[in-house]
């Protein structure tokens, strides 16, 4: 398997393999709030998408195919043969796309904050931010989207954790970004997930704007085997403003698929 790259990892935990897929500018410590439950019961591998944390970073443009090629050499490399596999966001895509392209190695899925059925105005939204990144900057269309990503209660309370998670983006390297971004604007996920086969635990916020109930009841629709979840009041980031439901959620759904 050629043109993959060697990301950067973390290994906790013992028990069933559960890879950890991180969305646009993050890094694998996103799941930092998730893990200390998770890794009680399954061994954890986290890792930073090509690009991101301390991950090399390519020289030319990426794709899906990219992304999930690098999952794969992950997996072959630490030598595990079967494992669960859940992502955020743009983790919420590459996770079933591997499930499509090696479905022999999947377990079971976890889709946290993701979407797919996108409609002409959903298009419309997510490439006027792409347009005003790449005219204004990164930065300066940032501090727009944190109402989007946090309710207002978490933003007032923890001022802290804003910044960091600000800094993070801020820090990504601004190509890696906008091509991440990019992948996450263009993959339209509802013309084969009718492919998955896999259990699939399809896990969205009530107020996510970009990923909406309505999407994700788009993706548990196509997904034979899949159970929706809707946690009231929480928007798109999940792993930092709601842990303790993701990582339950996340646990009891896997061991009920085991069953």
């Amino acid at each position: 398997m050629d043109n993959y790259i060697e990301c950067s990892y973390e290994i906790e935990g013992e028990g069933p393999a559960l890879f950890l897929i991180h969305g646009i500018g993050a890094t694998k410590n996103a799941w930092r709030f998730v893990s200390p439950i998770l890794k009680k019961k399954f061994k954890l591998i986290t890792y930073d998408l090509r690009g991101h944390g301390e991950s090399p970073i390519p020289k030319d443009k990426f794709n899906l195919d990219d992304l999930v090629r690098d999952l794969e050499a992950l997996r072959k490399k630490l030598n595990i043969k079967k494992a669960h596999f859940a992502g955020h966001s743009l983790g919420g895509m590459i996770a079933p796309y591997y499930a499509r392209k090696f479905p022999d190695r999947v377990l079971s899925l976890g889709l946290i904050s993701t979407a797919a059925g996108r409609n002409k105005e959903d298009k419309q939204k997510i490439f006027a931010v792409i347009k005003l990144m790449e005219e204004n900057g990164i930065e300066n269309v940032l501090k727009n989207l944190t109402n989007r990503w946090f309710t207002d209660t978490f933003i007032k309370k923890y001022p802290d954790i804003i910044q960091e998670r600000l800094d993070q983006v801020i820090n990504t390297n601004p190509k890696i970004f906008l091509n991440v971004f990019r992948i996450y604007a263009e993959t339209e996920m509802k013309p084969w997930l009718s492919e998955i086969n896999k259990p699939s635990l399809i896990l969205t916020g009530e107020k996510d704007g970009g990923c909406n109930p309505r999407l994700n009841k788009i993706i548990s629709s196509e997904i034979k085997k899949s159970k929706l979840i809707i946690l009231p009041n929480y928007k798109h980031s999940l792993l930092i403003e709601a842990p303790d439901e993701v990582s339950k959620n996340l646990m009891d759904f896997i061991f009920s698929a085991r069953d």
